[in-house]
């Protein structure tokens, strides 16, 4: 990769002053601040409430009483070391051998330049690189571990590996050195002022860095901009129904159930990546929830209460504004579980008005849940719980956090490095700015969540959870559903989707696309990118449904059109959003969106 140095700006005494002094200011207040706090609340002894010392503990008791394998990992990573030291002489007479480490392939940390074409620099990559891999290798072949601890050491030694990476410190990075030399230190003061900004808006719930410029973005007018009115709301959820683009709509409306763990409009972003202008297109009658996002008041809404005031609900409402008696149902993540459990409860009282659902993302067998049963276990779950009725909810930040710890990388030090070792601010970014509008869950929905799904996984066994006095069981569905899972997915391993689908005795279309959870799923057939797999036919095991599926350019939508266009019920004139049995309340995309709540009071801003 080539780079372009900018032209060095003339030293600005007066703005390096102002500078300063904008950082003394900043500093002093949150001096003062941290002062007040420190007395106000003395420090606690220390509580392992993750596990994580005890994990780690238990590891290194168990590696310590096998010497021999500690041995062999020490010759294994000398070998390597050596083989550096022979390339790094060669390297300094002239030579250009191999690297005795490559960098992973999307590893994004190290391309710049410098870092291949500079010896000190490639060397203190690969010295890195070396070590990472012994150390990971180490941690995670020890053995005489139970299942969840070692899935913890392995988890958070990457995050500590990562965290050490000679990029994120301005003495060892070749980029933040070049910006330092042509700034003048600009740079460095310049990120000290955005760390100072960071602290004082986390004002002590924990340091989350700025991810994009939110200053870009308005919703309404270039987000979540497609055109539509608010026509049903309760005290979870907003309905909104879009205006129509064709003459004619299929009959039957399209409903989508998306996560309340962020807002719902990453299905609304730009204008030519939105799923909802996309299938407005298409000829679809497009409904979608908006969910609140909970303050203290929500402490006590259960999952039965998301089920009854959310989804039957929204059921009720889209019907009653589309005036037919039946709908295609789609549902995301979180909210796809939720779609489960509501067919199951339809099941059980021979109710036929989901004519098809489709999961986005879905799970509903949480035996093999990815990287999140790290934070799932029963100790951690009691301590998130006494934590959650304390304020009556789960803090938007601390989810937010979880989630960006499965991509430290990309979505935690890459911001450490540009924002406050650049001394750059981030770009405007539409999916980051989603990703920063984070929710609350309140604390009897969440507490029923992860114990039941989660730790339990007994959503997938007929009976296990009881939900407004009915037994589920997603053996008696019988609606056609679609699976769309993503091969690159860290928080729905498409494998463990696969098995939910399986879980159905209805008939099932599966499909796995590229990418990842957000990425993969938003993917409008114009950016013609990732492709994806079919197979008509729903092998025992995944591998082997891979193995004879086809693959596809382009984007899964294409796909998923084509099979729903067959549930659409044929068509009729088009629906204007508030003319029909239910009138609108205000224009899209509505309130509840909007509410973004303070992190200490929990007002809305």
């Amino acid at each position: 990769m080539s780079t372009t140095e900018p032209q060095q700006k003339a030293f600005d005494p007066v703005e390096m002053m102002q500078l300063y002094a904008d950082i003394a200011r900043k500093s002093g207040e949150l001096l003062t601040r941290a002062m007040q706090k420190a007395g106000a609340n003395p420090q606690k002894a220390f509580d392992d409430e993750l596990g994580i010392a005890r994990a780690f503990f238990d590891a290194w008791v168990k590696m310590a009483s096998d010497p021999v394998q500690m041995v062999q990992a020490q010759m294994k990573a000398w070998q390597d070391y050596a083989m550096l030291w022979q390339n790094s002489l060669l390297a300094m007479s002239g030579q250009k051998p191999a690297p005795a480490i490559e960098t992973q392939k999307g590893d994004r940390r190290f391309r710049h330049d410098d870092w291949q074409n500079k010896f000190l620099f490639d060397y203190l990559k690969q010295s890195y690189l070396i070590a990472a891999r012994h150390l990971h290798k180490a941690m995670c072949d020890v053995q005489g571990l139970d299942e969840s601890t070692a899935k913890k050491v392995d988890f958070y030694t990457r995050q500590y590996i990562d965290a050490l990476s000679p990029s994120n410190f301005a003495l060892t990075n070749p980029e933040v050195l070049s910006e330092t030399v042509r700034s003048g230190g600009k740079n460095l003061l310049k990120g000290f002022n955005n760390l100072l900004d960071d602290l004082a808006r986390a004002d002590g719930t924990g340091l989350r860095v700025k991810m994009v410029d939110g200053s870009a973005f308005k919703l309404g007018e270039n987000i979540a901009a497609t055109p539509g009115k608010v026509v049903f709301q309760n005290d979870l959820l907003q309905l909104i129904q879009y205006a129509p683009t064709t003459k004619e709509v299929y009959r039957r409306p399209l409903l989508i159930v998306p996560p309340w763990i962020n807002k719902y409009y990453v299905l609304d972003m730009r204008t030519d990546n939105s799923f909802v202008r996309w299938a407005v297109e298409q000829g679809h009658t497009v409904f979608i929830v908006s969910w609140i996002n909970p303050d203290a008041k929500h402490a006590g809404k259960t999952f039965e209460d998301y089920l009854s005031e959310g989804t039957l609900a929204a059921i009720d409402a889209t019907l009653k504004a589309a005036g037919t008696e039946d709908l295609n149902l789609i549902g995301f993540c979180l909210g796809g579980t939720l779609a489960a459990a509501t067919l199951g409860y339809l099941a059980a009282h021979h109710d036929k008005r989901v004519a098809s659902t489709t999961f986005f993302a879905t799970l509903v067998d949480f035996k093999q849940a990815g990287e999140l049963e790290v934070f799932i276990d029963e100790q951690q779950i009691a301590a998130l719980e006494k934590r959650m009725n304390k304020r009556g909810y789960l803090e938007g930040s601390e989810m937010a956090t979880t989630f960006n710890m499965l991509r430290a990388n990309d979505l935690i030090w890459s911001f450490v490095v540009n924002n406050y070792l650049m001394g750059r601010d981030p770009m405007p970014f539409d999916l980051l700015y989603w990703n920063a509008d984070s929710t609350r869950m309140p604390a009897a929905m969440h507490s029923f969540y992860l114990r039941n799904m989660y730790l339990k996984n007994l959503l997938r066994k007929p009976g296990g959870i009881t939900l407004n006095g009915t037994p589920i069981d997603l053996t008696k569905v019988s609606t056609p559903l679609y699976f769309i899972s993503t091969v690159e997915d860290h928080i729905a391993p498409w494998k463990t989707v696969y098995a939910g689908a399986r879980v159905f005795e209805s008939p099932v279309r599966f499909v796995l696309g590229g990418s990842g959870h957000i990425a993969g799923i938003v993917n409008p057939p114009s950016a013609n990118k990732y492709g994806y797999w079919t197979n008509g036919k729903l092998a025992d095991d995944p591998d082997a449904w891979l193995g004879g599926a086809r693959q596809h350019a382009g984007s899964w939508w294409v796909d998923w059109q084509q099979w729903v266009e067959k549930h659409g019920g044929g068509k009729v004139a088009a629906r204007i959003p508030g003319k029909g049995k239910l009138k609108a309340l205000e224009d899209a995309p509505g309130t509840y969106v909007s509410v973004r709540l303070d992190s200490k009071a929990g007002a809305a801003k």
